[in-house]
């Protein structure tokens, strides 16, 4: 059974903590620093597209919640309108 293992480590050396992973060194830490950088840039890419499509989405609620009140407050007016005439009659 264990020749026939496609999956890499078998169940047993997956479980086995008596000889762990080594801990990377600063040569191995100082080879991925150019893949590091990337990632941080696409992160702020990522991060500044957020930011703008965010503005956008907080551009809209204000308008329409401008327009809300605006057309309550029209509303409100057209009515006590109508009950400030009909008192002077």
């Amino acid at each position: 059974m264990e020749g026939n293992n496609t999956y890499g480590a078998s169940w047993a050396d997956q479980w086995d903590y008596s000889n762990p992973d080594p801990i990377p060194n600063a040569a191995d830490t100082k080879k991925n620093g150019g893949t590091t950088a990337k990632y941080k840039q696409k992160v702020g890419e990522g991060l500044g597209k957020t930011k703008a499509v965010a503005s956008t989405g907080v551009k809209k609620v204000k308008e329409g919640t401008t327009l809300g009140f605006h057309w309550i407050k029209d509303k409100y007016q057209k009515t006590t309108q109508k009950n400030k005439q009909s008192s002077n009659y």
